[in-house]
């Protein structure tokens, strides 16, 4: 899923207005948070994460979250993580890339 700089920009800008849908706690990425995961990358196709935790546990977290949920982290700035990931058929109403004209 290899985007271009000007891609991962225009990402950026819509990811910023965004608010986290999802708090990764002291007890880290369980089974629940994952599948809560899964399905608001499904229906949004971008999304914002908040971390806890010192900042190495953060980024090895982040990198796991999305690795499992087959996401690319378009940006992570402190304790929030912007994950992408294309859906097959995306919902114009809750989709965050359609919403914002992203293509």
């Amino acid at each position: 899923m290899s985007l271009k700089g000007a891609q991962k920009k225009e990402l950026r800008a819509i990811g910023h207005s965004l608010s986290p849908v999802i708090l990764v706690g002291e007890e880290g990425l369980t089974e629940g948070l994952i599948k809560e995961a899964e399905r608001a990358l499904k229906d949004h196709e971008l999304i914002k994460i908040r971390f806890v935790g010192e900042r190495d546990e953060r980024a090895e977290m982040i990198a796991e979250l999305a690795e499992e949920l087959d996401a690319e982290v378009i940006q992570t700035i402190g304790k929030m993580g912007l994950f992408f990931r294309r859906a097959k058929k995306p919902n114009p109403k809750l989709s965050n890339l359609l919403r914002n004209g992203f293509n």
